[in-house]
This record gives structure tokens, sequence and C-alpha cells, in this order.
């Protein structure tokens, strides 16, 4: 890649995110991916115990397909966050690309979604979350254009990792970057914790029912987790549990 070309790349990120306090940046990353790439969507994730936890979206049909990744603990951002390699699914209605992830599949293409590019964030060593690419026709990006987004997934990744910590945050908790999606899914985990002490299982048995339990009643674990934090749902009430 050209000197002209990255310098291209870093100049749309640092506009877009030039003005932003850091809550935002994950969000202003995934705008400034759609002025870089031929996609119609972009979110970006970090990978966690467990289950990818979203930082930002550029809309709706990107937040409601990485919350499926969430819901269901399947799809092609998970793999790209496990394997630290770039996964490719060109057309999610084809059987090759429906059997992998059936469900998720299904999903994302009633969404909207035709085909999924998942570039890990760092490398195989140490993957730090994933930069999901969405498109709403079939079909893999040109060559040049995935040289292009393996530039801007380490771009992404560098203005992550650029962004303050908790320990740097201040007495007042400014300098606290974790997003508003970020800091939702928070609940995520404390319904996971809550599920552990009502039915005395292991954690990753309980975001497995957490899980399952949400997509039986067509939810997203988050709508489902918030749910549980605020006592509304109690699985030792449950029978069929």
């Amino acid at each position: 890649m050209s000197d002209q070309e990255w310098d291209r790349i870093v100049g749309v990120v640092a506009r877009e995110t030039g003005d932003a306090v850091a809550q935002d940046v994950p969000q202003r990353l995934c705008d400034a991916v759609l002025k870089l790439l031929p996609v119609s969507g972009a979110s970006v994730s970090l990978r966690g115990e467990g289950m990818p936890v979203p930082l930002g979206a550029s809309g709706e049909s990107a937040a409601y397909v990485l919350e499926m990744e969430v819901t269901l603990g399947d799809g092609p951002g998970l793999e790209a966050a496990e394997t630290g390699a770039v996964v490719v699914a060109p057309d999610l209605t084809s059987s090759r690309d429906a059997g992998r992830w059936p469900v998720f599949a299904q999903q994302a293409a009633a969404a909207g979604v035709r085909s999924v590019y998942a570039l890990p964030l760092g490398d195989r060593a140490v993957c730090v979350g994933t930069l999901d690419l969405y498109r709403d026709v079939p079909g893999e990006l040109a060559v040049e254009e995935v040289r292009t987004a393996r530039v801007v997934a380490d771009v992404v990744t560098a203005a992550l990792l650029a962004l303050p910590r908790d320990d740097q945050a201040g007495p007042d908790g400014a300098g606290l970057w974790l997003s508003p999606l970020a800091t939702d899914h928070g609940e995520v985990y404390q319904a996971v914790g809550m599920l552990m002490a009502q039915l005395g299982v292991a954690a990753d048995e309980a975001l497995a029912l957490l899980r399952g339990h949400a997509f039986a009643g067509d939810r997203t674990v988050l709508e489902l987790a918030h749910d549980v934090v605020e006592h509304r749902t109690r699985f030792d009430d449950d029978p069929d549990f």
C-alpha cells in the first residue's frame, strides 16, 4: 500500500474522531469505515469472557447483527476473535455460509445483511476484538479493498488502544472510555452472576441459559439481562429450568 493511501486512511479516521469524547470514539470509527470501504455497515467489539463486548456500530442494522452474535454466541466475529484470522462470509444465504452459522446467517440476512468480513483487532498472538464489515449484497471485496480493510483494522486497533484505561481515570470518573454500548452490556455480566447464585451453576452454563432463554423468547440477551438485573425475571421460578 502506498504512503498516499495510508495517509488517506489515517486522515479520514482523524477527521471523524478528532473532536469526539473518548466514549464516542468507537461509534466515530465505524462512521469512518463507511467512508473508506464499500460496505453498508460496520461494528467494533472487544473480545470478552465468553462473548464479545459491543463498542460501536454504524447504524441499527449493524448494531442488531452484532447483538445477534452476542445473543447466539455464534458468528463470523466470534470466530475471528477466537482464531485471530480474517473470517469471510460472502453470502449468508448460501449453503456454505448458512451451514457455518445457521441461526446467525438467517437472522443477519433477515436484517438485510448478505455478506460479512470479520477482521481481528490485533493478531493471532493478541486479539483484542474485531472489526466487522457488513454488506447488503453478496460477494467478496476486491483484493485492494481487502488490503485497505486490513489497514483500517490496524488503525482502529491503534485508536482504541490509545484511549484512556480505567486506571487512568480521574477521581470524578473522567477518562473512562467505555462506550454506551459497552456500558449497557455490563448488565449481561451482572445477570450471569445472578443466575450463578440462583441456580448454583458455573458462569459458562449461566451464560448459555441466558442466551437460550433470550433466543427462545425472541429477545436479545441484553434485553433479558436487563429484566434479570431489575428482578423482573428469575430463572429459579421457571419450571423449565
